[in-house]
């Protein structure tokens, strides 16, 4: 079993918000599907996601900048170990802050500034201990259900209150705190099927509380190394006629984020937003006519304030009049300001009368996102009709990708990029449908964020889970534009998914592998993601990679070259095929700075 920390410090922080974030990345349909309250708009796990990915950033360039410091100073990376438990957690209430999406996201923002209130004061300890984490709980619960201008039971904040109740009755270290107020909040979240109406006309759990139990159940493989066994219902609640069809909304086996993982071994699904057809799965809709019919209020406004406390305690008297599920979160002199109206503009306003709104997201349920700005006076783009977006790992091959027309957005060497990314260039693309790829096993969970936020904005977007750029090659090459959408999408997934990836590269510590035991400056040969060989030398290595790959037949191979690719590799390579596997054609590529020595397709 891996090290895992004893006490909550800087570490853990980090590992929290990385495992929350892989959480949050495996639940994010189930949640977004049974999203019903306070509207049916399907996007909760979704905006969960892209807040826990903000707070995981902030936390990352905290060590970032400790770790640059330290090596400019000749005391090698080990200055990342310097952060203190205030810096980091401190980051990542920060970095939620700026980045909550939704109602669930700016709650959640407030739960973690809450822990921020107590775990920083205690200047720069390195470290606190389960009463410690307890008193966090406690104050995150209080401080969440204080920003909110009329607290609802059965919704995320009874599950946060249940949360500490259980972790303030537990005594011993942060492993058993965690894990009682997780165990807390899943008895919580089963009940609240039964504490709001809407949630029991549709058989479903509260979709943020379920989020939130997410996150605990991280906190839980954070200090323990194992994630805790998720929750069923003895009796689970059924839905009443005319409820939301396909969900139980009970956590339990079927509906467990490890189910949803396992519906299809690379993140496919049968069904739901990353299907081929490109919609997600419309388990709210049925809601999501009938809040419409109730009268709901048409906006959802969300903006960052910089203002002073006594603006910030006007502007919440000012948007209660205007409308409903105000949540204003923060403090310091920054804000995070969320509120339901009919009059968007109004919301706004107020924000320009408190101080400085910034960041201003306005969204009409149903219609998707309205970005606000001040207009060009010129008529609009003619959207095309269809475009592919992809990551790709190097310059050239970014040069490559779009030469053949697609989108790129280029993923540097351990700089993996956001969802904000990929959405930003999905709306460079500027098209009614969108192809996305990738190409990056890692990334499956980020681009399936990006992916449900361009179809809040209208885009129809399909997801194919390229786990290579090589794969992504193979489906460029088949993509047709003319033809219909699902068509375009099921054939270059088809290509993707008969395309096996390989990648040569050199190990930078030691490490244990599928393949034994390797010592940094190994060179490592991977197929389909697993070490599968360990030699010394790059050209030999690659060769046995590419006999491996060659033994279970092939038509064509791809070499993808790196910078610090040998100069003789490729020719040695393709000489190799022609020499020992007829009427199988090899390709050349220059893929620039890619991170790895060479990357291999056979298709």
């Amino acid at each position: 079993m891996p090290q895992v920390p004893q006490t909550f410090d800087a570490v853990a922080v980090r590992t929290w918000c990385g495992l929350a974030l892989e959480a949050l990345g495996r639940a994010r349909e189930e949640i977004d599907a049974i999203n019903v309250y306070p509207v049916a708009d399907g996007d909760t796990g979704t905006n969960l996601y892209l807040t826990v990915e903000s707070a995981a950033a902030a936390v990352e360039a905290v060590f970032a900048g400790h770790e640059a410091a330290a090596t400019a100073e000749g005391a090698g990376a080990a200055g990342g170990s310097d952060v203190s438990l205030a810096d980091a957690i401190r980051a990542m209430a920060h970095g939620a802050l700026i980045g909550a999406r939704g109602n669930s996201g700016t709650i959640l923002a407030q739960l973690l500034r809450g822990m921020a209130q107590v775990l920083a004061a205690e200047g720069e300890a390195a470290h606190t201990d389960g009463r410690g984490l307890c008193l966090a709980l406690r104050n995150a619960a209080d401080s969440a259900r204080g920003a909110v201008a009329h607290p609802v039971e059965g919704t995320v904040l009874t599950v946060a209150s249940a949360a500490a109740e259980a972790a303030c009755g537990a005594e011993g270290d942060c492993g058993t705190v965690a894990l009682a107020a997780h165990e807390g909040a899943g008895t919580a979240l089963t009940a609240t099927t039964g504490q709001l109406a809407v949630l029991r006309h549709a058989g479903v759990v509260d979709a943020g509380g379920r989020g939130l139990v997410a996150v605990l159940a991280a906190l839980v493989e954070t200090f323990t190394g194992e994630a805790p066994r998720p929750f069923a219902s003895a009796t689970p609640h059924e839905p009443v006629e005319g409820a939301v069809p396909g969900t139980t909304g009970v956590p339990g086996p079927a509906g467990t984020p490890d189910a949803a993982a396992d519906a299809g071994a690379d993140g496919s699904r049968a069904a739901g937003p990353d299907a081929p057809d490109g919609h997600g799965a419309d388990a709210t809709a049925a809601c999501g006519d009938a809040a419409a019919e109730t009268g709901h209020p048409a906006f959802e406004v969300i903006y960052l304030l910089e203002a002073e406390d006594s603006a910030v305690e006007r502007l919440r008297d000012r948007l209660d009049g205007l409308g409903d599920s105000l949540v204003v979160v923060g403090g310091d002199g920054l804000w995070n300001v969320h509120v339901h109206v009919d009059d968007a503009g109004a919301a706004v306003e107020a924000g320009v009368e408190a101080g400085r709104p910034h960041r201003i997201r306005i969204t009409h349920f149903g219609l998707g996102d309205a970005h606000t700005g001040a207009g060009t006076g010129r008529p609009p783009r003619e959207r095309a009709q269809r475009a592919v977006v992809a990551v790709v790992p190097g310059e050239g091959l970014a040069g490559l990708y779009t030469e053949a027309g697609a989108t790129t957005v280029l993923a540097r060497p351990g700089e993996p990029p956001a969802s904000g990314e990929l959405v930003e260039a999905v709306r460079r693309a500027h098209a009614r449908e969108v192809v996305l790829l990738p190409n990056d096993a890692d990334l499956r969970h980020t681009a399936a964020a990006a992916a449900e936020q361009a179809r809040a904005e209208g885009v129809r977007v399909a997801l194919i889970p390229t786990r290579s750029a090589v794969q992504g090659i193979a489906a460029l090459a088949v993509h047709e534009p003319e033809r219909r959408f699902d068509e375009d999408v099921v054939a270059m997934t088809s290509a993707a998914g008969a395309t096996r990836y390989a990648e040569v590269a050199v190990a930078e510590r030691q490490s244990w592998t599928m393949a034994g035991i390797c010592q940094a400056g190994d060179v490592l040969g991977l197929i389909d993601g697993d070490v599968a060989v360990i030699g010394a030398d790059v050209t030999a290595t690659a060769e046995t990679v590419l006999d491996r790959m060659l033994a279970a037949g092939g038509e064509m191979v791809t070499l993808v070259l790196g910078d610090e690719a040998p100069e003789t590799i490729a020719a040695h390579l393709e000489s190799r095929v022609r020499e020992s596997y007829l009427a199988v054609d090899t390709v050349v590529y220059r893929g620039g700075r890619q991170g790895a020595l060479l990357l291999i397709g056979v298709e």
